[in-house]
Order: structure tokens, then sequence, then C-alpha cells
């Protein structure tokens, strides 16, 4: 047998092994300095693009796609030449995908601070930046099929079938969800409305962890941990099982997000049913993680690569037990829009994805440079410093989410809320965000160590782009089963079969929620009264989105004795219908603010946004000082309009081609109802004198816009008053 020689490409997998280092540490110090923004709220102050409404999606993308993007590609890249011992098909698709996705977080990191964002959840990246991903991605793609289809191994292994999987559901994921129109060349508007938007949005983030975090990751823990222990796979069948029930239950899960909201209840309870099978799979697979390390436990204590990847496995485990146990109806009531999400996120993200990027990175570069890890001690420094910084985020964040549950929903006898006031809810949970701080400082500092002890090790090791490899030609793939052979056995030599069959599990749940929601009418009942924005409300609206005010504030008020006392009526499907992007968001930092409207005067609001402070005590809102003193970009509002037009909001030509009109009539009465403020006329007074030409009516200024949407908000149905 005919035995070739060729090179495995190196130098990729170094350049994803860098970035992932570099990028890991700027998106946890953003994170950090998030952290701390909730005990100085105005750490910032008066600069917009370091606002926490902008820094969020900010953190979350360099984590998610920088960060933990980077170490699969880096870990993938690795894994797939040795799985299939076959060098990348193309050298170039490789350097393509590297920089493209490279440029991708710079423009990401440019783009959010600067307020260009689409507000949804692991989507925020505007219009162009989308076209860039889907791009890059399918070079990926190309890229990967290409490669195992010149491959040298007859059998395709386990994890080369869960980057498949990853590959075309990412794919998938991210076109629909990213459906828009564009405004401008920064400025698009989803394809999708309020509920619509919200299911479609949902299907697509708990799916990004799914198929971004989750199963490119499980095929890293199928590669790297039996050759970090020297130990096979414990359970070939149960990785067969694992892979095609976890891919075929995980889309059917997103609706566990919007329990109790708007959405149609069947697509709900559909979400609930299949988010509580997804724990066997998801078990499944950290059990065949685990058991792999049977007789390997004496290595486990010793080498730092294993702890990471045993802590990592855990935190798997223990995050998709808390998934399914956090889409049962009555668990969900206490915990969404609080805190143990959070808790819940960071035990996936930091002991899950991190710990496991942490080990790869361990494993490889020592390998990657012919050399030995500067220092264990400094690795096994790094593993508990990060454990402990685990442990100090996550426990306090749980005790903040049951605290504020149980604060939210308190009644006297009287039936009146004990906790009338939301702040009373911030100010309990304050030592609790300290803490959270702390551990998250605990773990970036075990970050800043893993790159010093890399640095030295690359310093003392040599550079190996191209290492040399043998292997037997493939010869003779045959397409029928042979005598004796099982079906996944021969599934698995045929690519293209088992690639169809992954996305055939996949799409399957996405067209039964979906399709139903859009296409029939009946779901999302309309509401007679609920009309368009107005072009100052639509404007307004934009700039809510802009400054992030989503990420902290939620616009759904669930059908809850306790959030009907405090916020007022419930919300309903019908009142949405009009609302590209929808804005339910997904924690609350600050109270709901679906009835809000006519709530405050428009001096509360300016004094609100100008010096939070002032009119709610204890608050922990930063300051949006330059709404007050922006003038308003009106230059879009008819193109805006028009673009709205299209996604079927009912506005008339005329509304249009009036719109500036009615943007100054609607500005000027806001304009006269603060000067009712006699410190308000005063200021202004003032400020009209000392800034001379360059002075900017207060109509025409951003703030009046956003008083304009906030005062909307959830005045098109009656209204029951709430407490607060």
């Amino acid at each position: 047998m005919e035995v070739q020689q060729f090179h495995y490409d190196n130098k990729i997998v170094k350049n994803f092994l860098y970035a992932t280092i570099v990028f890991g540490v700027v998106g946890m110090l953003v994170g950090l300095i998030l952290a701390f923004m909730f005990l100085f709220p105005n750490l910032t102050d008066g600069i917009s693009w370091l606002s926490f409404g902008r820094l969020r999606p900010l953190h979350t993308n360099a984590v998610i796609f920088a960060f933990v993007g980077n170490a699969m590609f880096a870990g993938v890249y690795y894994s797939l030449q040795r799985l299939l011992k076959a060098r990348m098909a193309s050298d170039l698709l490789s350097k393509i995908n590297f920089w493209g996705w490279q440029l991708i977080i710079v423009a990401a990191a440019i783009s959010l601070p600067l307020g260009y964002t689409t507000s949804k959840e692991y989507a925020e990246l505007e219009w162009p930046i989308d076209i860039a991903i889907a791009l890059i991605w399918v070079v990926f793609g190309v890229n990967m099929i290409w490669t195992i289809l010149k491959r040298r191994q007859r059998h395709l292994y386990v994890a080369v079938w869960f980057y498949l999987a990853t590959f075309v559901t990412v794919a998938v994921l991210h076109i629909f969800n990213s459906l828009e129109l564009p405004v401008s060349a920064m400025k698009s508007y989803s394809v999708y409305a309020g509920v619509q938007d919200a299911l479609v949005q949902w299907w697509y983030g708990h799916n990004a962890v799914a198929f971004f975090l989750t199963t490119p990751f499980l095929g890293l823990m199928y590669y790297f941990v039996p050759k970090a222990a020297n130990r096979p796979v414990y359970s070939y069948r149960l990785s067969i099982v694992h892979f095609w029930s976890l891919i075929f239950i995980y889309i059917w899960a997103g609706p566990h997000h919007l329990l109790y909201t708007a959405l149609p209840e069947w697509a709900q309870n559909l979400g609930v049913a299949f988010s509580v099978m997804l724990l066997m799979p998801s078990w499944g697979g950290m059990i065949n993680g685990l058991l792999t390390l049977r007789g390997a436990w004496d290595k486990v204590r010793t080498d730092p690569v294993l702890k990471f990847m045993v802590v990592a496995i855990t935190g798997y485990g223990m995050a998709t037990f808390e998934g399914p146990m956090l889409s049962l109806k009555n668990v969900n009531a206490i915990g969404h829009f609080t805190d143990w999400i959070i808790a819940h996120v960071h035990v996936g993200a930091l002991a899950w994805n991190g710990f496991m990027a942490f080990g790869i990175i361990y494993y490889l570069i020592p390998r990657l440079f012919k050399t030995k890890l500067y220092s264990l001690g400094l690795a096994n420094l790094h593993f508990w410093l990060g454990t402990l910084g685990i442990i100090v985020y996550a426990l306090p964040m749980y005790v903040a989410g049951f605290t504020q549950a149980s604060m939210w929903k308190q009644f006297n006898p009287d039936g009146t809320l004990v906790y009338g006031n939301f702040l009373e809810t911030v100010s309990e949970i304050i030592p609790m965000y300290w803490m959270r701080a702390i551990g998250g400082t605990l773990y970036i500092v075990g970050m800043l160590i893993l790159v010093y002890n890399i640095i030295i090790t690359i310093k003392n090791g040599s550079k190996v782009s191209d290492e040399l490899a043998e292997a037997p030609a493939l010869q003779n793939v045959s397409k029928r089963r042979v005598a004796g052979e099982g079906w996944h056995t021969w599934l698995e030599r045929r690519p293209v079969q088992l690639t169809l069959l992954a996305t055939v599990a996949i799409l399957i749940g996405g067209i039964i929620q979906i399709v139903p929601t859009i296409m029939v009418k009946s779901n999302i009942p309309t509401i007679s009264s609920v009309k368009p924005y107005t072009p100052l409300e639509l404007e307004g609206r934009d700039i809510y989105i802009r400054e992030g005010c989503v990420g902290c504030h939620s616009q759904m008020i669930r059908p809850f004795r306790s959030e009907v006392e405090r916020y007022g009526e419930y919300s309903k499907a019908g009142e949405f219908v009009y609302d590209h992007p929808f804005l339910w968001g997904s924690k609350r930092t600050g109270p709901d603010l679906h009835r809000v409207g006519g709530k405050y005067s428009d001096n509360w609001h300016l004094n609100h946004m100008y010096d939070p402070q002032s009119t709610s005590s204890g608050s922990i809102m930063p300051a949006y000082q330059w709404l007050v003193k922006n003038k308003l970009d009106k230059s879009q509002t008819e193109a805006k309009m028009k673009t709205m037009v299209s996604l079927g909001v009912p506005y008339t030509d005329e509304d249009i081609a009036n719109a500036q009109q009615a943007m100054l009539d609607q500005g000027t009465q806001i304009e006269k109802n603060l000067y009712t403020d006699p410190d308000f006329a005063e200021t202004y007074e003032a400020d009209k004198t000392s800034s001379g030409e360059d002075f900017v009516e207060m109509r025409n200024r951003e703030i009046v816009a956003l008083i304009a949407y906030l005062q909307r908000l959830g005045t098109d149905i009656k209204v029951e008053t709430a407490q607060n």
C-alpha cells in the first residue's frame, strides 16, 4: 500500500490561537468594566461610546465570536487535519477564514460602541457585517468539506460529525435571523415584527448557544480529551445517540426563552417539552466525556490540561441540567428577567467554553512549538484562580436572582406590593454585584497568567509551520454497505449523506415552530387601536435601540399578579405588530417599560436621562447627558418610514411627505411641556444665550425624540394604574 507524505498546516492553528488569547483578554476586560459599572454607574460618565448599553453587546460578541469563535477554529483546524490525515484543502481559504473573521471582529469592536446595532441578542451587528459573516462562514465550510472529500481516513470520527452539524446549522440560523431591510449603510430593520421577531430571534439565540458554543466544543471534547488522557472514547454507541438526539432536539428549545410572554401558547409548550428532553442527550455527552477518563484520574491530578477539561465538562453538565430546569414554567416564572440567568449563562461561558479553550491552548502550544509548557505551576495556579473566580461570580448571582424574584412577588395583607419601589430590589443585591466583580477579577487574573506562561513557552520553542506526516492514500470507498457493516458505520464514510441527514434533523423543528407563527395570522391577533409610531417616536425608538436600553429594561409584562400590579395590564401579542425589531428584553436591571407611557412627565424623563440619581435615589442607571445636548438627525426619517412600509407598516404617502412637519409639531409640544419646570426654563434660556449661533432648539434634540417614544409605550390600549 502506497504511503504518502504531506504536511499539516500548523500556521493557521497558531494564528487562531493568538487571536483567541488576545480577544479573550479584551472581551473579559470589557466584561469586568461592565461588572464595575453596576457599582459605579457613572464610571464612564459623558462618554457615549463607553456607556453600559453600548459596551454590553461588545462584551457578549467579543467573548462569543472573538474568544470562543477563534478557539473553535483553532481546535477544528488542528484536529480536522489529523482526523482526516490530510492538510486543509486550501491554504488560501484558511487565510481568508482567519483574516476575514478578524476583520469582522474589528468591525464589531468599532460599530457597536458607536451605536450601530440591531439590538437582537448575539446578533446585534448591522447588515453589511452580517453579510460578511455569512461569506466567511461559507469559506470555512467549503474548506472543511473539501478537506473531508480528499481525506486519507475512511471513516469520519465523531468530532467531524459535530463540526459538520455546526457549519450547516449556524449558516441556517444566521441567515434567517439576519433577514433585514437596509435603510442606509449601517441601519436596517428586521423583516419580522413583534412576536414573530421574538420567536425567530430566540430560535437563533438559543441555538447560537447550542451550535456555536456547544456542538463544536463537543467535537473538540471528543478529540482532545482522549488525546490528552491517552484513552479511547468511553462509548462509540453513546456518541452516536448523543450526536443525533442532540442536534434534533436542540433546535426546538428556543421558545423556552419566551415563556409567559405574548408568544402563542402552543409554541411555548413545544419549547418546554423539547427542553426537558434535551437533558438526556446533553448528559449523555457529559458522561461519555468524563468516563473517557476512567483509569486516568492520577493523570488528571497532575495535568492542568485535563484539569481544565474535567471542570469544563462538569460545567457543561451543570449548565445543561439547569437549562431544562429553567424551561419548566413554574421555575421560569422565578428565574426569568433575574440575575439567576446571568449566573446560568456564565457557568456555561466561563466553565464550559472558557476552560475548554484554556485546556486546548495549554495542550496545543507546546506541541506546535516543539517544547514543554514553561510552567506547570503557573498553569495550575491559573486553574485554581479560574475555578475560584467562577464560584465567586456565579453563587452570588444565584442569590441575587432568588432575591429579586422573591422581592418582586411579595404582597402586603392589603394586596399592595411589599416592595412597590423597584429600586428597593436593586439596593438589596449590590453586595452580590461586588462579589461578581471580585469573581470576574480572579478569572481574568488567571487569564493574564496564561498569557505570560504561553509567551515564555513560545519563546523557548521553535517555529514549525508545516508538520510532516504520512498516511496511505484512501482507495475504493464503496458506496454500498458491505456485509456485516452497521448502518451508521456506512454513513460515517459518506460525508455528503451524513451532512444532508444532519441538515434535515435541524430543519424539522425550525420549520414546525416558525412557519405557522409567520404564515398563520390568527396566531398573532391584531388590535384595532394599535397604530404605527409617529415619525418622532420612530426616531426615538431608534435612539433607544442605539443606546442599548433593551439590555436593562424589558417591554413584556407577564400575566402574573405581581407584574400587573407593578407595571399595569399584561402585554398582548397584537401590541407589537409594528415593532421591527421586537424589544421584549431578557433582563430587568431596571423596571419594565411597556406601560411607562404617560406615567411620568416629560420633565421627569429629561431629568432621569440627564441625571438618573436626581429622580431615582439609589439608581444604578448611568447618565445619558449627550442625548440632551445632541441634535436629532432627521435626514433618514422618510427613508425609515418607506422601509417600514415595505415591511407592512401602514404609513401613507401623506404621512411620509409630512414627516418633518409632524416631528416639529410633536417636538414643539414636548418642548412646551418641559417649560413647565422653572429649573428647565432657566437652564434652557441660559443655554440659548451662551450657545449663540450654535444653539439647537430643544424640539430638535435627541432627548425629545426619546421622550416621545417612551410616552407612547403601552398607550394604544386601556391600561390599569400600577403602583410603580
